[in-house]
């Protein structure tokens, strides 16, 4: 909204300042330092207000050391980190974007997902929540709704470079007596590691398949994409600070590679997708990151409040959503490493239980207790050195992705 009031003032009065809003790279700082000036400022303010209406978190006893002593601790915390990306991202942001438009939509719509279950469980007294597969009819409708827009939209385009050959396409001089010429196409095209050309086309991945369908094939793809990843989140938010640590991580560096993709200079220069319109992201993620920050402010151990599954779904959601706007999904195993292994110790887990109980009679286990972080709580490891292990892993990860752009 800003944006648009300070272009006019610029245009129509010539205000000395108002021109500082054209620039993504102003708008993105201050988007951050305001979420971040939201959540530390009104969290303690919501923490009082869930206390108030005891909106505790219910604790199963799982034998962990100082589990019980989390026992009240006010959830649904989420609801400051859902508010301090969405008013910045308001305010700075461009509200024509169809990029920015995706977030915002995603990251509302899971968190009344997110929402709901922590509202049965607190309030209803149900402590498994909302059922399984409404979650998952919630995350599949929201993976509809952006695979077909990515898909669809004629705003999402890449710009192809090839040399000048006509005089009747836009043409720009990179270099002295070099000549190229560039349009925006509607392209599948999305990044792959370790690829020559770093690049691959959903219509190619099945040969036999008509052209027509491949946007069935995308669609599915983006609802496994945001069902994992989103799910991820939510098993990683086990222990104080792990979640939203890790998602602040992560989103810079979506950030990072937003900006770069986004930018006709940077990409050119390191040879990669140049995504028009993709510059106004960097504003979200950079709200995304202050709100996490923030978060974290009253999240990090001694935890004061959780985000319970408000926060947890809508940060994995958004996270899928931001890699799949920027072409980075394929990198998702390796940028998303600590949801990913998360989510595989559960699974490894109970497969293993279910397997062995049927083979021998009894039940048997690889981890001392999963997710992960819980087997090295098991193993008496402090919850806080856990999570800043956890942390360093995941800024190493990050490191490795943006490496990736010229590993190829």
């Amino acid at each position: 909204m800003l944006y648009y009031l300070f272009d006019y003032i610029e245009r129509t009065f010539d205000f000395p300042g108002a021109g500082l809003f054209q620039y993504i790279s102003f708008r993105a700082g201050a988007a951050a330092v305001l979420s971040l000036m939201i959540t530390i400022t009104f969290g303690k303010t919501l923490i009082n207000y869930l206390r108030k209406k005891q909106v505790g978190e219910s604790i199963r006893d799982l034998g962990l050391e100082g589990q019980m002593q989390k026992k009240g601790t006010p959830t649904m915390g989420g609801l400051i980190i859902i508010a301090a990306i969405l008013i910045p991202t308001l305010l700075m942001a461009r509200l024509d974007n169809v990029y920015v438009i995706l977030l915002i939509a995603t990251t509302i719509w899971l968190g009344m997902i997110g929402f709901l279950d922590d509202y049965i469980k607190v309030f209803k007294k149900n402590k498994e929540g909302l059922a399984g597969r409404f979650k998952i009819v919630g995350q599949v409708t929201i993976g509809l709704v952006v695979g077909l827009t990515l898909y669809f939209n004629d705003n999402v385009v890449v710009r192809e470079v090839r040399p000048a050959t006509t005089a009747s396409t836009l043409v720009m001089q990179p270099t002295e007596g070099t000549k190229l010429e560039y349009r925006d196409v509607k392209s599948m095209t999305t990044t792959v590691p370790f690829f020559k050309n770093n690049e691959f086309s959903y219509s190619d991945i099945l040969p036999f398949l008509d052209k027509n369908y491949t946007w069935i094939v995308f669609t599915l793809i983006v609802i496994v994409i945001i069902t994992a990843v989103s799910n991820g989140a939510n098993i990683t938010d086990g222990i104080d600070g792990l979640a939203a640590g890790t998602s602040a991580i992560i989103g810079l560096t979506l950030a990072i590679f937003a900006y770069l993709s986004g930018r006709v200079d940077f990409s050119s220069y390191l040879n990669i997708m140049y995504i028009p319109n993709l510059g106004e992201l960097v504003i979200f993620c950079t709200a995304f990151v202050g709100a996490c920050l923030g978060f974290l402010w009253y999240n990090a151990y001694p935890a004061q409040v959780f985000m319970g599954d408000t926060g947890s779904l809508s940060l994995g959601g958004i996270i899928a959503v931001l890699a799949l706007a920027v072409r980075k999904e394929l990198m998702i195993p390796l940028l998303c490493g600590i949801f990913l292994i998360e989510n595989l110790s559960v699974i490894v887990q109970v497969s293993y239980f279910k397997y062995t109980k049927k083979k021998y009679g009894e039940g048997r286990r690889i981890l001392l207790m999963s997710p992960l972080h819980h087997h090295y709580q098991k193993k008496n490891i402090h919850e806080a050195k856990i999570v800043t292990r956890f942390w360093i892993v995941g800024i190493l990860l990050a490191i490795l992705s943006l490496a990736m752009l010229k590993l190829r």
